[in-house]
């Protein structure tokens, strides 16, 4: 019998599942050592829950902003139209069953994918023992959920073992009142007045979800704007539409401390303002799942934020051990995670494989409406870290916008000025998550704007809005004569 490379995978998340793929389709010995179920918390408690949670939201805001437009008629004993009473409601404990169902069967795929490509899948918590030996292996040992012990022996190891969410001092969660992100789906009833602090991509994605399932939602934001990390534009869109549909943004408010007091929550802010409620969500960050796996004493470089250091073949500071996902810091993204374990996978086991590069990575913000980005972005454009021409179109001008009632959101391009190379973009409107996608391409791909412009689009289609800001670069990149 030949050599076979072992593989030792701390963590099943999306980094950790996809490497296992490819290392066993490699013809490598592959073990998936992990504590909860195969996914991690993208399936179990971040990703797929809050999108499913978020997709109920979805149809109840999309009912109930353009119902009326749209000429359809509510006639059982909806309140009359004098008394503030929405249109429908939503049973939250049999939401919140349905996402943790779907997020496990979820889990039970992967699993079952894994296990089908030769993989072994052992239940536990797996750590580093120390250097690499003379024979250039390294040892993971394995506690077991009934406390026995195992080693294991690994050519090479890769970790790839999350995030968590970072909890305040002042603000414990108990699950009950004060959630984190991933208690919110043990709730039964829909929070009468939730307060969500934290204004990035979760605490947004949560605000807008809970608001349009009809909570009175207040959102505690310590900077100037929402998502203070994406696109400008596509933010002012969002915070005017929280505002419009009744949110209560409180930009630059600072949360020093939550309580509980009896059924209700009090946050106190840096300016000595309270605030109550009924629930408090905390989004205040995440904290790597780094500390007590052995990496320091085994040569495993950590940053000051405790995430593992990482070149763009996912290679650590120690030989024969690679890292991937949230506890790399790189992009706190489902496809970035599994892009890094499946580079890692290659580089070790030789097959041909790029760095990781950033700059085609897309991403996007589950609100409503979504917002998509790609590429370089208007930060990169405003601080002169590169030339590029920019184009933004309303969808107010998009004809199938308007046969669906859609009132907020736009597109827009960046593109190189003298060869019209698309090198970013911007999509805000509904289903932004599949409308980026042929921008990604041009990006991924160096298509110019003069080939998108020329492709053929549906008419009517918001796809049509892309081409349309194509066409609108082109013509100006014609009239400078570039």
């Amino acid at each position: 019998m030949g050599y076979v490379t072992r593989i030792v995978i701390i963590g099943g998340g999306p980094g950790g599942y996809e490497a296992a793929l490819v290392a066993a389709q490699l013809g490598a010995e592959v073990t998936v050592v992990d504590r909860d179920g195969l996914g991690g918390a993208s399936v179990l408690t971040d990703c797929v829950p809050s999108k499913t949670l978020i997709a109920t939201a979805e149809v109840m805001t999309t009912f109930d902003s353009s119902y009326e437009e749209l000429g359809i008629i509510v006639a059982d004993d909806t309140p009359p139209l004098e008394r503030s009473a929405r249109v429908v409601g939503v049973d939250l404990g049999k939401v919140n069953r349905r996402v943790k169902r779907l997020a496990l069967a979820q889990s039970h795929d992967i699993a079952a994918s894994v296990t089908r490509a030769g993989a072994t899948v052992l239940r536990g918590h797996g750590r580093l023992t120390g250097p690499q030996t003379a024979e250039g292996t390294r040892t993971v040992r394995v506690e077991g959920p009934d406390g026995v012990v195992q080693e294991l022996t690994a050519d090479a190891v890769l970790v790839a073992t999350g995030a968590r969410p970072r909890e305040l001092e002042d603000a414990l969660p108990d699950g009950e009142r004060i959630l984190t992100w991933t208690q919110v789906y043990d709730l039964d009833e829909l929070p009468e007045e939730l307060i969500v602090v934290g204004s990035g991509v979760t605490g947004a994605e949560f605000a807008g979800a809970y608001q349009a399932l009809g909570s009175t939602v207040t959102l505690v934001s310590s900077r100037d704007r929402v998502l203070p990390g994406e696109d400008p534009d596509a933010a002012a869109v969002l915070e005017d539409v929280f505002r419009r549909r009744g949110m209560n943004v409180m930009a630059r408010s600072r949360a020093q401390s939550v309580k509980r007091v009896g059924d209700r929550v009090e946050v106190a802010l840096a300016d000595g303002r309270v605030i109550t409620g009924t629930h408090c969500l905390m989004a205040v960050g995440a904290i790597p799942n780094s500390s007590g796996m052995g990496l320091e004493e085994s040569g495993v470089k950590l940053t000051g934020s405790g995430h593992i250091w990482t070149d763009k073949v996912s290679r650590t500071s120690a030989p024969g051990v690679y890292a991937a996902g949230d506890v790399t810091g790189v992009f706190a993204l489902a496809s970035v995670a599994a892009m890094q374990g499946r580079i890692a996978m290659y580089h070790f086991l030789g097959d041909a494989v790029g760095p990781l590069n950033l700059k085609t990575v897309s991403s996007n913000v589950f609100t409503d409406p979504e917002i998509a980005t790609v590429g370089y972005t208007q930060a990169d454009v405003d601080s002169k870290r590169i030339e590029a021409n920019v184009v933004k179109l309303p969808l107010l001008r998009n004809p199938r916008a308007k046969m669906q009632g859609i009132r907020d959101g736009f597109v827009k391009l960046f593109c190189r000025p003298g060869t019209g190379i698309v090198v970013g973009g911007v999509v805000v409107a509904p289903k932004a998550s599949e409308l980026i996608h042929p921008i990604s391409i041009a990006v991924d791909n160096s298509l110019t704007v003069e080939q998108i412009a020329n492709a053929f689009t549906v008419y009517p289609s918001l796809s049509g809005s892309i081409a349309e800001v194509a066409r609108q670069l082109y013509n100006r990149k014609t009239a400078d004569g570039s």
